[in-house]
Order: structure tokens, then sequence, then C-alpha cells
């Protein structure tokens, strides 16, 4: 190569790396001011910053991109010069802080700018070109407390104080009090000796709308135990310790797939994700990037562990189990606990909607906080499967529903366009089997979920038991948002009562429905013909088969009145 040509592979592959620099430099400053929003309940602020920082990184492969085509007019590819690229892009990486990072920023870069079939390692990082992230050198994550030197009391204060909140604790002592008391109830921690016990804690405290989060671990002689310890804004006097979770799966929750993603200042996120996975060990490596901000490199890991199941695996795709949507086609591998969205080319006719519409409602959902009850989405495009793996059936039902969006490349499926989500079971095939016992705790969970969509601004639209999935937790989470919208472009409205007879015996509404109007009793007449589920539901949630309910939401919403919506259950709280 020459000198001219080892000058061009060295700007360009610098020039990637600036770009990535700038994100990370811009993330980090919105990051870093989370806890000023947090101590001054700018809970609004909180939801924008939040929407803001989720396009930080398109924005800046954008940026690069005008960049290189501006400075290299880079028309096409050259194979040596970009194998040579990513060759030196991969030496400026050794010991960088953010090194598997920078390698989806290139790969992003790279994709934009070329056609799907260099989709390859020689090109990009399909694999990581990290041989051992754990050999970078950066400044420790986590502080070791000894209980033994100054009590227990002592260290949980020093703790506290080392979290570096600027507002106090008013209730300090009663609520240090209160967690020593949860922490026995909810540990064996009491049988130890105070030399036996060491306390790590995490240098960096997570923020995320109404909530601030402390993680640490007890390490005793039999093993560690993994704790979080909540701490909210009372808005007048100041800070509490307001809940303890010691046990994985409520942990779990607090990092589920159905909640935004955390704030937290930590420009390791390598060694913060093996930390947590120590935690919580069956959460993956994708999940845990995308829980702390990281969605872009969930996605680059989340697509790396699918290679390898792949490989490692011989099941074939199949359509999903349930209802067949008008809007979407889903198809699922039984041995990989996910399902694969692919939007229609044509939908039922009482779907008035287009393919940009519904994109631009699961782009809402990305962006918006999701308080638990709305399924994350990973988007993406130009994505090759083997086709012998998929089902004659799912052949057959993607190239009939979908035939502009798929195509074969010798043995490939290629797919232009696909939102993958974790697999949950719907709602109404999961009652069908349901014990009375589960199916109360159900619908508790399934009116649940309504009423916090609607604290977050959010009107699900078709809240059909089929458009909810349960969780292995039980969670109830809604995952169809082809109708979703804000709940102040809806009219709920009392459904007027009959009076002749003709009104009675009517075929059709008798009164006028314009867009928009909502009847809440009607719910009880689609979603809850099921008496046995309607029973269930009315214990808890009767008042959601009101207008009055739903229309008091929206003007505390118009208030900007930001309703509590913890990851946790009461039962964890310390001062309840």
């Amino acid at each position: 190569m020459t000198p001219n040509n080892h000058a061009l592979v060295h700007a360009i592959a610098k020039t990637i790396l600036n770009g990535f620099a700038r994100h990370i430099y811009i993330f980090s400053e919105l990051t870093r001011s989370a806890k000023e929003r947090f101590e001054q309940c700018q809970w609004h602020e909180i939801q924008q910053a939040a929407r803001e920082r989720t396009d930080y990184f398109d924005k800046r492969v954008e940026e690069t991109l005008v960049t290189i085509k501006h400075d290299f007019e880079i028309m096409q590819l050259d194979d040596e010069l970009w194998k040579a690229i990513k060759h030196c892009y991969l030496k400026l990486l050794d010991q960088h802080p953010q090194a598997e990072l920078a390698e989806s920023f290139y790969n992003s870069v790279f994709c934009h700018l070329f056609e799907r079939k260099y989709y390859h390692n020689d090109f990009i990082f399909v694999e990581s070109g990290q041989t051992d992230l754990n050999d970078i050198v950066h400044p420790p994550i986590y502080t070791r407390y000894q209980p033994a030197e100054n009590g227990l009391r002592k260290t949980i204060n020093q703790i506290i104080a080392n979290a570096d909140f600027t507002l106090p604790f008013p209730q300090l002592k009663s609520e240090v009090n209160a967690l020593l008391r949860m922490f026995r109830k909810q540990s064996n921690l009491a049988s130890y000796e105070l030399s036996e016990l060491e306390i790590d804690m995490l240098n960096f405290t997570f923020y995320r709308s109404k909530g601030a989060y402390i993680i640490g671990r007890v390490l005793t002689p039999n093993g560690e135990m993994p704790f979080i310890v909540s701490v909210t804004n009372d808005e007048q006097q100041g800070l509490h310790l307001d809940a303890l979770l010691t046990k994985q799966e409520n942990m779990a929750v607090v990092f589920g797939f159905a909640r935004s993603y955390f704030f937290v200042d930590c420009l390791y996120p390598q060694a913060l994700v093996n930390f947590l996975r120590g935690l919580i060990p069956h959460k993956t490596r994708a999940d845990l990037y995308s829980a702390i901000g990281f969605h872009k490199q969930g996605k680059t890991q989340f697509y790396r562990d699918f290679l390898h199941h792949l490989a490692k695996s011989d099941d074939q795709f199949k359509l999903a189990d349930g209802i067949k949507g008008m809007v979407m086609s889903v198809f699922t591998l039984p041995s990989y606990p996910y399902v694969f969205k692919i939007i229609k080319d044509k939908f039922a006719p009482s779907k008035q909607m287009t393919k940009k519409d519904v994109k631009a409602k699961y782009r809402l959902v990305k962006l918006h906080d999701r308080v638990g009850r709305m399924a994350d989405t990973m988007e993406y495009s130009e994505v090759a499967f083997p086709k012998n793996r998929f089902s004659q059936e799912l052949l057959d039902e993607l190239t009939t529903v979908a035939p502009s969006i798929i195509r074969f490349e010798d043995d490939l499926i290629i797919i232009e366009h696909l939102y993958i989500e974790r697999r949950m079971t719907p709602l109404n095939l999961y009652l069908a089997d349901a014990s009375d016992e589960q199916i109360e705790e159900a619908m508790f969970g399934y009116g649940e979920a309504i009423k916090q969509l609607i604290a977050a601004n959010i009107f699900p639209g078709d809240m059909l038991l089929k458009n909810f999935g349960v969780t292995r937790h039980g969670r109830v989470i809604f995952y169809d948002y082809d109708e979703i919208t804000y709940m102040d472009e809806v009219n709920f409205r009392v459904k007027p009562e009959p009076v002749t007879e003709e009104q009675i015996y009517a075929a059709e509404p008798w009164y006028s429905v314009e867009p928009g109007d909502m009847f809440p009793e009607e719910l009880a007449t689609f979603a809850l013909a099921n008496p046995k589920y309607r029973k269930a539901f009315l214990i808890h949630h009767a008042d959601l088969l009101t207008a009055d309910y739903w229309q008091q939401r929206q003007k505390n919403i118009k208030q900007g009145i930001y309703e509590d919506v913890f990851p946790y259950p009461k039962s964890l709280k310390l001062l309840e």
C-alpha cells in the first residue's frame, strides 16, 4: 500500500472514531446532568432528555457520513481500502474505554455507505475484534466497605453520603433502621459476624424517571447477596430511602425490557455490564447494555448472540402462537425467547393507517417512558436468515402478506425491515389455561398495565386481551402499538343510555360517534366478555369502566402531574 493510501486509511478510520468520540462526549454530558434533574424534580425535563438521548447515536452517525462523503468522496466499496480501514480502526481502539461501542459505531457508518452483501467480518465487526475487554485498564467502578470497622449503620450512612446527593435525607435515621430490618427479613445476614461481611457499592447512581437507584452486593463466606436501594424525592423536604430489593427476580424487573433506559454516568460500560451480570446473571449482555442507555450496543450484542444461537440450534422459525394480527405478522424460533415482527403490505379494512403510521407508533414507544408496561423493540434493516430454517408455512405467510420487503439471495431470506421483541405468552392464551388465582392476578396486572400507561400519557387504543402478554415474572405487558396515541388526543365519553325501543334494539350506534371518541364502559363488552375475567377485573379496576376516571387522568396530565410508577411492589418499601 502506498504512503498516500496509508494516509487515506488512517484519515478515514480517525474520522469515524472522531464521530464516535463526539457521540460519547454529548451522551455523557446529558447523562451527567440526570442528578440535577432528579433533585430539582424536573420530571418533564427527565422525559425530554430520555427522548433526546435515544437519537444521539444515529445523529452522530449521520454527521460522520456527511464528513466522509464530503472529504473523501466515497462512492463505491474498494475492498482492500476498507479492509485496511477496519484493521487501522481496530488498532486505534487499543485500550479505548468504550472499544466495543466504537465498533458498533463503525458498523453503522459502514452499513449506511454500502450494500448488505458486504456486511461480513472482512469489513465490519460482525464479531468483536476485542480479544479481551477485561484487559482494558480503567479506574475501579466500585468501592469496598468493611462494616466491622465502623459498624453497619455508620457504613450505610457512609454509602449514602458517598452517593453524593446534594439534597438532605430528613428521615435518614429511621429509614436506615428500616433498611436494616428489611435486610434481615430478606436475607440471612444476621447469622454472620460483621468481620465476615464486605459491601461493594457501584460508584455511580442510576437515574430513571422519578427514581434514583444505588446498587451493590454484600460479600459473605457463602457467596454474594446483590441489592438495590431505591431513592425518591418528596418534592418538598428532600430525599428518602424508599425500598430495598435483594431478590434477583425483583432486580430483573428494575432492569426489565419494558423499562426506559437508565442514566448512569459510567464511561466504562463493559466493566459495568460485567458487574451487573454478577448480580442478575440471567440478564444478557444485550439486556444490560440497553438498560444503561447504550441501546445500539444492545442491538449489536443481541445480533451476535442470535447468530451464535442459530449456529448451535436446528429448529425452524414458525408463526408465533396467538391470533394473527391485522397489521403485523409475527414469527419466532421456539428455542429462542424472542419474536420477529414485520409490517404487512396491506392491512385489514378496519385499520385506517399506513406503514409510515405504524413505524411512527413504534418510534413513539421507543422514545417514551415505557413505565414497565410496554415492551422495548429492536429495529433492524436488511436482516439475513438461513432460508432452510423457515417452515414452509412461514415462508408462504411472509411472501403473501409482505412481498415488498422479502427477497431471496442464494440460500438466504432477506427481510428489509423488522422489529424484535421479547417473547411473552399472549394474555388471552394465558388466561385460557389459568387457575382462578392466576386469573385474578393476571386481570389485576392487566388493569394495572392500563392505568400505568395512562399515567405515562399513553392511551393503548385496542385493549383486547390478545394485545397484552405475560412475562416469565407474571407481569402483564402491552405489545401491540399500532393504535396507541397520547391521552389528550382522545375524547372519553359516557355512553348514552337507550330510551326508545328503536334505540334499545338498534344494530348500529344510534348516537353520533366522532373520530377519537372512546366509551370506557365498552371495555367490559369487548375485552371482558368472559364473565370470569370480568369478575376478576372488577375487584380492583371497576374505575377503568367509567369516563370520569379517564377524564380526571387527562386533567392530571394537562396540569403536569406526574404519577409515581416505580418498578417494585409496595411490599418492598421501607416505611409503608
